[in-house]
């Protein structure tokens, strides 16, 4: 089978690739349907990831069609289904508290297109797919619940640990696609305000166009317009989907005190936290990769109209027209957001 695999830092390629099979009574093979590139990629490519692994087939965002299952994986051949991106036992000390993302498993925690095959590719093998799929109802599109499984799980997951009240001032720093699901997230939780910090002013365009209801703000004037825009002197909370040093800063000035900042972006170079002039803010930091456990919540959601993500697909290649489509999201030409790859 054809698979877009990682080479070497700064190289991906077309290989062919044997394949896959069902290896364990927890697993299954997937014939992937609709695919899509995240940033998370783009670092793999770039040497960021010190994990990944040269020789595997890149993507961890995909939904596809059930075509062979283990006993143990109550899903049957025809089935379709949104691929989380983790991978997880269930049954570990981390999985037991939802934890997911450190699942001690060998192919626990973000492994496929990182650690093993993933799904840019036209199968992919899914360790512990009784855990990692999810089923799509009828009457949800593969366009509607391509990004279950992992951004929209990533948005869900920083607005769950963010502690949002009702009447809160909540800031999204970003409006990129994992901010855009962050804010969708946050605006379920009956928060007063949504505010989007951007400085790219087509994103900003993009928010204003189909979300109107959503306060958004350039990072030069965002501190003061989130006390302006907020009861106690800066955000309830804060989410941080931006991943700059810049963006990493803008985090805990524009929160209250005693907010919470959940950061959930990930970073090429290190960031550091100036304890002294922070003193007194008694903030709470709340980081990593995403618990991506409750992805039939989120479907559900999906299938009830409450979660649209379709906008953020702006463009839509073939398989075979996958350098393209990395060509126009790294460069985010074009006014991208997403691309969808059909298979």
């Amino acid at each position: 089978m054809k698979a877009y695999t990682y080479l070497a830092k700064g190289k991906f390629a077309f290989t062919e690739k044997p394949k896959p099979r069902v290896l364990g009574d927890r697993d299954a093979v997937v014939r992937v349907t609709l695919a899509s590139i995240c940033t998370s990629d783009l670092h793999i490519r770039h040497g960021s990831v010190p994990r990944a692994v040269p020789g595997i087939a890149v993507g961890h965002e995909m939904v596809g069609v059930v075509e062979e299952a283990g006993a143990a994986v109550p899903f049957a051949r025809g089935d379709r289904v949104a691929v989380n991106v983790e991978t997880f036992c269930g049954e570990c000390f981390f999985c037991r508290r939802g934890y997911v993302n450190n699942c001690t498993d060998r192919d626990g925690g973000w492994a496929l297109g990182c650690r093993i095959d993933g799904g840019q590719a036209e199968f992919v093998r899914v360790p512990f797919a009784d855990m990692g799929l999810t089923k799509i109802p009828d009457g949800v599109s593969d366009e509607q619940a391509l990004f279950v499984g992992d951004i929209l799980a990533t948005g869900y997951w920083a607005a769950d640990i963010a502690e949002i009240g009702k009447g809160d001032a909540v800031l999204v720093i970003g409006a990129g696609p994992t901010g855009i699901c962050a804010m969708l997230c946050a605006r379920l939780k009956s928060s007063a305000r949504v505010i989007v910090c951007e400085k790219d002013p087509v994103r900003l365009r993009f928010v204003r166009e189909h979300y109107p209801d959503v306060l958004t703000v350039a990072p030069e004037d965002a501190a003061a317009f989130v006390r302006e825009h907020s009861g106690h002197g800066g955000a309830d909370a804060v989410i941080e989907a931006a991943g700059t040093a810049e963006s990493f800063r803008l985090g805990w000035e524009c929160a209250r005190p005693n907010a919470v900042v959940v950061v959930a972006a990930l970073y090429d170079a290190p960031q550091m936290l100036p304890l002294p002039d922070m003193y007194g803010k008694n903030l709470t930091f709340k980081t990593g990769g995403v618990d991506g456990c409750k992805c039939g919540e989120i479907m559900r959601l999906v299938a009830e109209g409450k979660i649209d993500t379709t906008p953020l697909i702006t463009h839509t290649f073939a398989f075979s027209e996958l350098d393209r489509a990395y060509d126009l999201f790294e460069r985010r030409a074009d006014g991208v957001m997403k691309v969808a790859v059909k298979m």
